[in-house]
């Protein structure tokens, strides 16, 4: 599967559990860390929670590798590494707090298309 169809699956995930604000950055140009990152929010740490557990399963459902998911106990910030992307699942607060997507502001951004084949 190519990468940006996992970037698609993940996003799906996020949005089947009412995420907000989903963003994906192309970090091809601007990190090693990954080349992409998901970006988005829950309201509260039990919905952060549902939102990176659905990451996981949508993964598993496909046979990707999860390869680290750091975070989940807190729910304020959690990390889904998938490899070449990174999934940021915030509890609203941190979203705030961090802004990633200012942070990584040479990074262009992604059109998702959520909820369409």
């Amino acid at each position: 599967m190519e990468i940006k169809e996992i970037l698609h699956l993940a996003a799906e995930a996020c949005s089947d559990k009412r995420a907000e604000n989903i963003v994906a950055l192309d970090m091809d140009q601007v990190s090693l860390v990954a080349d992409y990152f998901l970006i988005c929010h829950g309201t509260n740490e039990r919905q952060v929670q549902a939102i990176a557990r659905a990451v996981k399963e949508k993964m598993d459902e496909h046979d990707i590798s999860v390869k680290r998911l750091e975070g989940l106990e807190q729910a304020r910030w959690v990390l889904v590494d998938l490899g070449d992307i990174v999934c940021h699942i915030f509890h609203r607060d941190e979203r705030i707090y961090y802004n990633l997507e200012r942070l990584w502001g040479d990074a262009s951004q992604v059109p998702l298309t959520i909820g369409q084949d």
